[in-house]
């Protein structure tokens, strides 16, 4: 996709969903059926519970109980979830001259990584697949 203007957020929504089916296999099939949200930018609460000062210090968040936490007995107390944000992933985009999808793709599996307890290097090799 190639955008003549700022990607709204159901451009970065339908990016998003284009992305998560070009990560690599292993991952897409673990997180199957987790919600992937856009939002403008993180909540004050979140930013609060990262402490974090900007709201552009944060492009994604994995909202759920790590794999590596979960129970067979445990019943979770909402749905793991998928947030992008749009603004700071934006900033990113235009400082950075990356690709957008590739970034949407990069953070989609940072995310997911960091629900499995990946390491970085595990993330950073996992980034370069595709």
């Amino acid at each position: 996709m190639r955008f003549n203007h700022p990607p709204s957020v159901e451009d970065l929504q339908e990016l998003a969903e284009t992305a998560f089916a070009a990560i690599p296999e292993q991952l897409r099939e673990a997180v199957r059926g987790t919600a992937i949200l856009v939002e403008e930018v993180p909540d004050d609460a979140t930013l609060e519970a990262l402490d974090l000062q900007h709201p552009w210090e944060l492009t994604g968040l994995y909202r759920g109980t790590p794999l590596t936490e979960k129970s067979v007995l445990g019943v979770a107390a909402e749905p793991d979830m998928i947030f992008l944000y749009r603004e700071p992933i934006l900033v990113e985009w235009i400082e950075t001259g990356e690709d957008l999808f590739r970034l949407v793709r990069n953070v989609l599996i940072h995310e997911i990584a960091h629900h499995f307890g990946f390491s970085d290097d595990d993330i950073t090799r996992l980034e370069g697949e595709g």
